[in-house]
């Protein structure tokens, strides 16, 4: 459930959050250990998905569908960078991520950040996410909200597609990419 209104708009296939006074910032790191801040990603419509790589289909299955969105996009998709943030930042180390995220599109960057600021990023973005315990000891999963944020090319959060949809998503980032 999204804690902020939105208004719906006939230029977005998706819910506009032109007037979201959220979704501004994160500071996280890289698979390289470089902090990252959403200044570093200006220039570029930012796709910024939050999950986990132990998810089982969800977070998988939205990786694929931004990977067949860039293929919509063909040339254009080179001025979009997607983001993966992690929500379990305890198995998800900064190796694991460096392998997974990509294997969906060379171009995909995987984020991570202390339990605080993975805490704090998950408020900013108003994402909702708690540890369920698994079935063996020590074992367990996440739940979390599902959905992608676009980001446009100044570093303000435009669209949020809670179901994202390849043929959507890119008519969307076109018109992001598109604009002055």
């Amino acid at each position: 459930m999204l804690l902020f209104a939105i208004p719906v708009s006939a230029d977005f296939k998706n819910l506009e959050l032109s007037e979201a006074i959220c979704c501004t910032k994160f500071t996280l790191s890289d698979a390289q250990g470089k902090k990252r801040t959403l200044a570093d990603y200006r220039g570029k419509v930012v796709v910024l998905s939050f999950g986990f790589t132990h998810c089982p289909v969800i977070c998988p299955t939205t990786l694929q569908v931004l990977a067949e969105t860039m293929l919509f996009l063909g040339d254009k998709s080179r001025d979009v960078q997607v983001l993966f943030v992690t929500l379990d930042p305890k198995r998800d180390t900064a190796q694991v991520l460096a392998k997974y995220v990509p294997s969906f599109n060379s171009s995909f960057a995987g984020l991570r950040g202390s339990d605080a600021e993975t805490e704090r990023v998950a408020k900013e973005f108003r994402i909702f996410y708690r540890r369920v315990p698994g079935i063996t000891p020590g074992s367990y999963t996440l739940d979390h909200s599902t959905g992608v944020y676009l980001i446009d090319k100044s570093g303000k959060a435009r669209v949020f597609a809670s179901l994202p949809e390849s043929t959507k998503l890119a008519s969307d980032i076109s018109k992001l990419l598109n604009a002055q």
